[in-house]
């Protein structure tokens, strides 16, 4: 096994692990939110239970996980073939979004890893990031539901990969695939509140 690769998958995972929203929580507010509100160590939830400011925090922090995870290998090991690049990419990929759902160092207890999936896309793909950022915001500004939007997101990135990019890399489409289902799957509970009319709304314009 090529060691850089396993190197940096571990690198990716720990960077993943990092609870952002437990410890801005804890840190500076005396709070743990997976006790509070959804009980979900993410973004969403922070701006639930601690308002807008450390969710902004929570959030930007997120998704540089997923960006910085993705990008450092190809910046630090100077890889310059396509296929080891790739494969490199998707692997840190993987494990960032592991470590932010399973974090060792929160008890592996993490958030939904939408946040960090918008960072990894964006370091592996930026114009399908962009449009899947894109209809986010349409479907979240038009329900008011972030579980929504991450949800529709992530069925339309694989769709966005496939259809808009014409993109022809096997391992590129399973890994779309497996990310859009992973959100999903960690939504099945919004998905029941959805579907009973009693899930959570959230306004970016409420103070």
């Amino acid at each position: 096994m090529d060691i850089n690769f396993l190197f940096f998958s571990v690198i990716a995972y720990l960077l993943g692990s990092i609870p952002t929203a437990v410890w801005v929580g804890k840190k500076f507010y005396g709070i743990d939110v997976r006790e509070h509100g959804s009980k979900n160590a993410g973004a969403t939830n922070t701006f639930r239970v601690l308002g807008k400011k450390p969710g902004k925090i929570v959030l930007g922090i997120d998704v540089l996980k997923g960006l910085i995870a993705v990008l450092l290998p190809i910046t630090v090991a100077g890889l310059h073939d396509e296929h080891t690049i790739i494969n490199y990419k998707l692997a840190a990929a993987v494990f960032v979004i592991l470590g932010h759902v399973f974090p060792i160092f929160a008890g592996f207890k993490g958030g939904k890893g939408v946040a960090t999936s918008l960072g990894v896309i964006f370091a592996v793909h930026p114009p399908a990031a962009g449009i899947c950022l894109a209809i986010f915001l349409i479907v979240f500004l038009s329900f008011s539901y972030v579980s929504l939007g991450a949800i529709v997101t992530a069925i339309s990135f694989p769709l966005v990969i496939h259809f808009v990019f014409h993109v022809t890399s096997i391992p590129l489409t399973i890994f779309s695939i497996v990310i859009g289902s992973a959100v999903v799957i960690t939504h099945k509970k919004n998905i029941v509140r959805l579907v009973q009319g009693c899930e959570n709304k959230m306004s970016v314009f409420k103070k």
